[in-house]
């Protein structure tokens, strides 16, 4: 009986691969890294071909192990991390290495366009110019590479790139589709001649599919590499977040998403569009759904460099003692008191995206004294972080958007004390899934819904979705954190100029 799903997620720094039953639960995982390559400042790129093979390693080391046959897979879906640009030829080969979410090399591109029809992309596409996204990184393309884009005959997404090396079909999901600024955010199509106006010809736009539609099968090729059966239906995914928010059992308005893995965020699910310019809105992977989001580069990679320069006695004493560095780091905050004694941090390791939109933005530590230990640098790293979420949150409440209790996913959310950390800070309920599988089983249910075997989202959700945990925020904390918040919000103009 084919009763098993896979969910396959294509990430900035690794795939991962997930194998499940109807029910959600995990019946094999695989993962396998790939790198990021940084060859110019403000440049970060992919090779596509490293995701397939990732893709293929982790499938192999799958089945080994795996107590199901590759034969009892009814569906095999793709999520992926957003706003890549895969350009492929008429053969279907790579041209180029794929300049990813995190690459701003198109900003003075960007900054033309904002020029020139920035208030017509924003009227149709819901979201403002900027280098991150694809748009920007298609007309780079033709700009400094025009032999390159002369021979281009589609721009994938990553996860329209994997679908295509498992069943031929080139396809666009609607999920993935904000990265483009002549997308009809709301009709779901291609408004081809506003395309052609910024100089990217139609040709260029792979069909718009649902999420959950089977766009193909499994060659007899792509069975040999990855060692799934050909033939097994192949689901169109989509957004690494849109998955991951409705793994989590986010469908409803108002439901919101809190995301901490590498970077951090918030998506909030709603029945219409609600677009700001500080924000970014995309299509829920659930149809009728869109989703207004928060993305900030500063999640759980703050507390991943504090473990890295700070942690070298934890990590040494995890070998002997079993427990963790960063569960030994976050003990050391935990007995810091909430505030941080008056230290407050700016995550911005790597630039900021919403909604300060700043590439150039700096991490600060700000309140250093004597008194201050590594107890205080950790605890108010995890506070930073909680402030950018809250900073977010606002913005989408002043755009109009109603936000409930949070769902938390992604690696931060097994911190017990950083997901109450978060619900003082934003005062704010927060609820923890069962399972940190959340993008991937996300991906498995639009592979379960277009094979059939749930018959609805909702059917999907209520039968997998349970929380273990549910934090209520503190109120007798929460004019520490609106006084530290304050100073947080003044931080960032404060130090832009220098």
């Amino acid at each position: 009986m084919k009763n098993v799903l896979i969910g396959i997620d294509i990430g900035t720094s690794s795939c991962k691969v997930a194998a499940f039953d109807r029910c959600g639960k995990v019946l094999g995982s695989a993962s396998a890294s790939y790198p990021v390559a940084y060859p110019h400042a403000g440049w970060a790129e992919q090779d596509p071909a490293d995701w397939w093979e990732g893709v293929c390693r982790a499938l192999r080391a799958l089945w080994q192990g795996a107590d199901f046959a590759p034969s009892s897979v009814a569906a095999v879906s793709v999520d992926g991390q957003s706003w890549s640009a895969v350009a492929l030829d008429a053969a279907g080969e790579v041209l180029c290495p794929t300049p990813i979410w995190m690459d701003t090399r198109a900003g003075e591109i960007c900054a033309r366009l904002e020029r020139e029809m920035g208030e017509e992309l924003f009227a149709l596409s819901g979201n403002a110019l900027s280098p991150t996204y694809t748009t920007g990184k298609v007309i780079w393309l033709r700009e400094h590479h025009p032999e390159l884009f002369a021979r281009a005959r589609w721009i994938l997404g990553s996860n329209g790139y994997i679908v295509y090396r498992l069943s031929g079909a080139v396809t666009q999901d609607r999920s993935q589709g904000y990265g483009w600024h002549c997308y009809d955010m709301r009709r779901g199509v291609w408004q081809e001649e506003t395309a052609e106006r910024m100089g990217i010809p139609a040709r260029l736009l792979p069909p718009i599919v649902p999420c959950d539609r089977v766009v193909g099968e499994v060659t007899a090729e792509a069975a040999r590499s990855t060692g799934l059966a050909a033939g097994t239906p192949v689901v169109a995914g989509g957004l690494d977040a849109a998955c991951a928010t409705l793994g989590a059992g986010v469908i409803e308005a108002g439901q919101t998403q809190e995301q901490g893995g590498q970077a951090g965020g918030m998506s909030i699910c709603m029945d219409g569009v609600c677009a700001d310019r500080r924000l970014i809105l995309g299509a829920h992977a659930v149809p009728g759904r869109w989703l207004l989001q928060g993305g900030t580069v500063g999640g759980g990679g703050v507390l991943r460099w504090l473990e890295r320069e700070l942690g070298e006695v934890e990590r040494e004493r995890a070998a002997s003692t079993g427990v963790s560095s960063f569960d030994q780091l976050t003990a050391l905050a935990a007995a810091v008191p909430a505030g941080s004694d008056g230290l407050v941090v700016l995550p911005y390791m790597a630039g900021e995206r919403t909604p300060l939109w700043d590439p150039d933005a700096k991490g600060i530590f700000y309140g250093l004294d004597f008194s201050k230990t590594r107890g205080h640098l950790i605890r108010a790293g995890l506070e930073g972080v909680a402030f950018s979420l809250r900073h977010n949150l606002e913005v989408a409440e002043q755009a109009g958007a109603y936000v409930g209790e949070l769902c938390a996913t992604g690696g931060a959310a097994n911190s017990p004390l950083w997901t109450q950390i978060k619900a003082d800070v934003t005062g704010k309920t927060i609820v923890v899934p069962a399972s940190d599988t959340a993008t991937t089983w996300g991906a498995a249910i639009l592979g379960g819904i277009g094979v059939g075997l749930f018959a609805s989202y909702g059917e999907a959700v209520r039968g997998s979705v349970r929380h273990v945990r549910r934090h209520e925020p503190n109120a007798a904390l929460s004019e520490v954190y609106a006084e530290r918040y304050r100073t947080y919000l003044k931080l960032y103009p404060a130090t832009r100029g220098v």
